[in-house]
Order: structure tokens, then C-alpha cells, then sequence
């Protein structure tokens, strides 16, 4: 067993309520690719609000369309191999479709201990420290990444192509 894993925290600002129609088609997914997350090679773990089935009503922002995805992953290239070699990158091509550029980094990084599930201030802290400092180990992205040894940068993992891009 790893003594380490990746934690990964996302944010997006919804274009509109997830109720609304503009989101169905977000929202009509949402169920299908946590499953398949959750099937994926290294997946460890997902926040998810009190209906169980994802963090949707976790309110981590002042800002209610503000949504937040926090996992653990064994490790940053299966968490890679989901995100961008699987149908959750339909998702994550058509992602303007549902959501609003932020502007700062919505995506971050972070080698926890084995077994422990970070929090969302944990994470936000992340995210945080990513936007003021710029990637170091303590907070990196899939572009700039640091080994779980830190303190000098891991080798790049694959680019994603261009604009197309807790186990039992």
C-alpha cells in the first residue's frame, strides 16, 4: 500500500441554477460519470453531500452556482487517464456550455497521507495558495505537477489534446 495519494479539488461557476434546463445536460450526466469514476483505475474516494450522490449541494462559496468536485486518486496518472481518456472528457470538452471561465485556477493538487479525506477548507486553502504562489508542491496542477517526495517538479505527464479534451 502507497504511503501517499493525490487529492484533487475542482471548482466551477454554473452558468445557471443546476435546476434550470441550460444545465440538463450537465446535470443529466452527473450520475453516469461519477459511476464511472468511481470504476476507474486509482480511484480512492469522493466528497459527496448528504443524498449520497455527489457534492452538488455542498455550499464550499458564498456564490451558490459555485460547485465543488473533491476526490483522492492513488495516483496523478490515473487520475489523468480519467479525466481526459474517458467519457468524462465529453464532459469536460462541452464544459463552457454549463459554466463560466473563473479566472484564477479552478483545478488543484496535493499529496495527502494515505487514508486521510481532506476537507473543503483544506482544499479551498489549496486552491488558495495555487492562485497567490503559482504551483509548488504544496499545491500543484496536472501541467506543473511535484512528486509525492516533493520538492522538485515530477516530470510532465501527457498534454490533453487541444479543446478536445470510494472503491468497495
Amino acid at each position: 500500500m502507497s504511503r501517499v495519494e493525490l487529492a484533487q479539488l475542482n471548482i466551477a461557476r454554473a452558468r445557471a441554477p443546476l435546476d434550470e434546463p441550460a444545465m440538463d445536460g450537465f446535470v443529466s450526466r452527473l450520475a453516469e460519470i461519477n459511476a464511472l469514476g468511481e470504476a476507474s483505475p486509482g480511484f480512492v474516494w469522493r466528497l459527496t453531500d448528504a443524498s449520497g450522490g455527489d457534492a452538488t449541494g455542498i455550499r464550499a462559496y458564498d456564490d451558490p452556482l459555485i460547485i465543488v468536485n473533491l476526490t483522492v486518486w492513488a495516483d496523478i496518472d490515473e487520475l489523468f487517464a480519467f479525466a481526459y481518456r474517458t467519457r468524462h472528457a465529453e464532459l469536460f470538452r462541452a464544459r463552457r456550455d454549463w459554466f463560466v471561465p473563473l479566472g484564477s485556477p479552478s483545478l488543484v493538487l496535493w499529496w495527502v497521507p494515505a487514508g486521510h479525506r481532506p476537507t473543503i477548507a483544506e482544499a479551498r486553502e489549496r486552491l488558495d495558495h495555487l492562485a497567490a504562489n503559482g504551483p509548488t508542491a504544496h499545491a500543484f496542477s496536472l501541467k506543473s505537477r511535484f512528486g509525492p517526495d516533493a520538492g522538485a517538479p515530477a516530470p510532465p505527464g501527457p498534454e490533453p489534446a487541444p479543446e478536445s479534451v470510494a472503491r468497495p
